[in-house]
């Protein structure tokens, strides 16, 4: 059985993991304009539609990424932590 719930976190992980990552691309390509206005404060040129999306969607997987990666590896070290701690309890209780 605990296989099974290991498993299962593991599984809600990389779920979780990518459902971030598309809900960053999603987002970030709604509001395309506002990154095309961060382009122009940059570079100070403007993108044209098919530029301006790309630029969004680009930016919402790295933005995705990275969010995605700090969460899920505190999620993933939360349950380790937990896991360990639960794994030595019997032997505290033991003593």
């Amino acid at each position: 059985m605990k296989i099974f719930i290991i498993n299962s976190f593991r599984m809600i992980v990389y779920i979780a993991y990518f459902a971030i990552i598309a809900v960053y691309a999603f987002g970030a390509y709604l509001q395309r304009a506002d990154v095309n206005g961060v382009f122009q404060d940059l570079t100070g040129s403007r993108l044209n539609a098919s530029g301006e999306a790309a630029m969004a969607i680009v930016a919402g997987l790295i933005g995705g990424w990275f969010v995605a990666t700090i969460l899920c590896g505190l999620l993933v070290t939360l349950l380790d932590i937990r896991d360990d701690i639960n794994d030595r309890l019997p032997d505290a209780r033991a003593k």
